[in-house]
């Protein structure tokens, strides 16, 4: 995976010339390694799945609710990825929907997308999950939106109890059918008895849901999605130095109001706390769910917007009104703005660019 990282846009990889068909400009592009770890290869991905979004979002208020785990479970989850935050989606899914559907809060079926996050600013283990919901849902009838109180989606304390008991109890079956493994300093919970007893210190231990104040409306929910959706542990712009062994980067120092300080590691460790954060192969870390689940995504935001009062006209533009996709974007011309950059020469791995004279002026005559 590293191999892919360190040669992605390079000679190494082969590329292409592209020429503008409009006004004749000819660039040299190196062919990416298209590796989801990679922060320099989400840029049109993420540009395609937040056009894709936009036609979904729904006239109503947007909360960001996040699910942690204590971080006696980090090494757990190091260890059991695959298993482990699958069942961080399946409980914070579960617990979402339980509270909503219940009468005494918000009784409707709910929306929402999940992403998962593994790394905090300092690059450490941290799995948690990011959810944006809209604040309401469909009643039980389908019939009618319920919305949610303004400002206030779901009590948090009461999403933090069921999600601990959710995941506790999914983590036990997943420990009594095997599907858990305890290498190293992790062994002492192999038996029974052992894990049986963190279960219970953990069931003790308040678990913590986070909510954020509702965004300032729907325009405002792709300017987070894109932030948080296709991300790596670490992006280009937070390097600021690689000397003598060692890399420097930039991290937000939350416990101090967010200052923004620099931490220097052995490149050695910086690979190993990267590397943390790769995921398992095939594993999907961000998920629809609800009334935004594939399987039932288009007639049921159909009938939401059935039954919502009608939206007003947006404020400025947005993706969904542009009738250039994200690709058609990507390809156009950075010289003239209006033509299309087309390949005409294919090179290899490890070959130098083809020369190719520069196209014959217009004429002006």
């Amino acid at each position: 995976m590293l191999d892919d990282l360190a040669a992605c846009r390079t000679a190494a990889r082969g590329g292409h010339v592209q020429q503008c068909a409009q006004c004749g400009r000819r660039e040299v592009a190196y062919n990416s390694c298209r590796n989801r770890h990679c922060p320099k290869c989400q840029q049109l991905e993420r540009d395609e799945w937040l056009a894709d979004r936009q036609a979904e979002l729904l006239p109503v208020e947007y909360f960001h609710v996040v699910f942690s785990v204590p971080h006696e479970l980090a090494p757990v989850a190091l260890c059991n990825p695959e298993v482990v935050y699958e069942i961080l989606f399946r409980s914070a899914a579960e617990t979402l929907r339980t509270i909503a559907a219940d009468p005494q809060h918000l009784g409707a079926a709910i929306g929402f997308v999940a992403v998962l996050h593994t790394w905090g600013q300092r690059l450490d283990h941290h799995p948690h999950l990011h959810c944006v919901v809209p604040g309401g849902g469909i009643a039980s009838d389908g019939s009618r939106w319920i919305p949610c109180r303004h400002g206030f989606f779901l009590p948090v304390r009461v999403l933090g109890c069921l999600f601990r008991g959710k995941f506790l109890a999914h983590l036990q079956r997943a420990f009594e059918l095997g599907q858990l493994v305890f290498p190293g300093d992790l062994m002492r919970w192999e038996n029974a008895a052992a894990f049986r007893s963190l279960v219970r210190r953990l069931t003790r231990k308040k678990w913590v849901v986070y909510a954020q104040p509702p965004f300032g409306g729907p325009e405002h929910v792709l300017a987070y999605l894109a932030r948080y959706t296709h991300r790596v542990a670490i992006s280009n712009h937070r390097l600021v130095a690689l000397k003598d062994g060692q890399v420097s980067f930039t991290w937000k120092d939350y416990r101090h109001g967010g200052r923004r300080a620099v931490m220097t590691l052995a490149a050695v460790e910086f690979l190993r706390r990267f590397l943390l954060h790769v995921l398992p192969a095939g594993f999907m870390r961000i998920r629809h769910y609800g009334f935004l689940a594939n399987r039932c995504r288009r007639d049921k935001l159909e009938r939401c917007r059935q039954i919502l009062p009608p939206a007003p006209p947006p404020r400025r533009p947005s993706l969904a009104t542009e009738s250039a996709t994200p690709r058609d974007r990507a390809l156009r011309c950075p010289q003239c703005s209006s033509g299309t950059m087309v390949c005409v020469r294919v090179f290899g791995p490890g070959q130098a660019p083809p020369f190719l004279p520069s196209p014959p002026s217009p004429d002006t005559s």
